[in-house]
């Protein structure tokens, strides 16, 4: 355990821990509730939060940051990518900000990863900006979240390649295809394409898991791309989690055939609102995505140090 000196504030001590048990996770979900109530957005990915329980994970480590021994605030930092920086998210809960908690998270973090850092600031917010610049970190990529309503869904019939059928996936039976497809179509993104088997037993769990959102194009029996779709039940929300095609498979329309056949799925459960996230430089998806009707609703930033 150490205690942070950079913003000196009497009981405040971070600790670094490789898993954390399970009332320190549910402390950190109740943060993290308490954060996203008061800001409209998630602090932690959808990943991070899986990450919180579980064990172990190779390169994943926590930061709790407490006050008098209350929980006011947590990081973490991934070092999975053998090319790109380690990346972290944080969080300081809403009543205790203003105080140096969010600049000593990010300080334990530099630290940790040797002061070669990428940090997610989840939609962008102001205070998120000034402490990537106390920090000494400089934007480098925008992840944009894009709405657009389902009803009346306004897209033309979907029409796939010759040759090619789509079904819905098998748990159990279709992991390895999946991943395998996944892996190539995203083999140069830095999250997405590294997702392993444990990745995806985790999302199976989720309550939201549904094979029937869950689309598979076969050619000859071949997996050669997907569209997953999520549903945010409490928000009236549809997503199109995840789009991939298998790079030998793609310039054929496929992609555009498997969002649309996803699209309609969300549509038919009644849902209000399609979303999907979309780096801001991959300016063919976005023009996709702008053509069915898809418009920005808001942004995440990454920060990274210069080295």
């Amino acid at each position: 355990m150490t205690t942070d000196a950079v913003i000196p504030e009497p009981g405040r001590q971070i600790e670094s821990l490789d898993a954390l048990a399970p009332d320190q996770a549910d402390a950190v979900l109740a943060v993290l509730a308490e954060a996203a109530a008061a800001d409209g957005t998630q602090a932690v990915s959808e990943q991070g939060r899986l990450q919180l329980r579980g064990g172990p994970r190779e390169g994943v480590r926590h930061f709790l940051l407490t006050v008098g021994g209350e929980l006011v605030g947590y990081a973490q930092l991934e070092d999975t990518d053998p090319v790109e920086a380690p990346a972290a998210e944080l969080v300081v809960h809403p009543a205790h900000r203003g105080r140096g908690h969010g600049r000593a998270l990010g300080s334990a973090l530099l630290a940790a990863s040797g002061k070669r850092l990428r940090v997610w600031a989840h939609g962008g917010k102001s205070a998120a900006r000034h402490l990537a610049q106390v920090l000494g970190l400089t934007l480098f990529r925008e992840l944009r979240q894009m709405r657009r309503p389902l009803a009346p869904l306004d897209i033309p019939e979907p029409v796939f390649p010759p040759g090619v059928t789509v079904r819905t996936f098998v748990p159990g039976v279709d992991d390895a295809a999946w991943l395998a497809v996944n892996a190539a179509a995203f083999a140069h993104h830095p999250e997405q394409g590294s997702l392993t088997q444990r990745d995806l037993d985790d999302r199976k769990a989720e309550p939201w898991f549904d094979p029937k959102g869950f689309f598979l194009a076969e050619r000859d029996g071949v997996v050669v791309g997907f569209h997953w779709t999520k549903v945010h039940a409490a928000e009236q929300l549809g997503e199109v989690y995840v789009v991939g095609v298998r790079p030998d498979a793609q310039g054929g329309g496929l992609g555009k055939a498997l969002t649309a056949i996803g699209l309609r799925h969300l549509a038919a459960q009644g849902l209000s609102t399609g979303m999907l996230y979309v780096d801001a430089d991959n300016t063919a998806a976005v023009a996709v995505y702008e053509r069915l009707g898809f418009k920005t609703h808001e942004v995440d930033l990454m920060y990274r140090t210069e080295s």
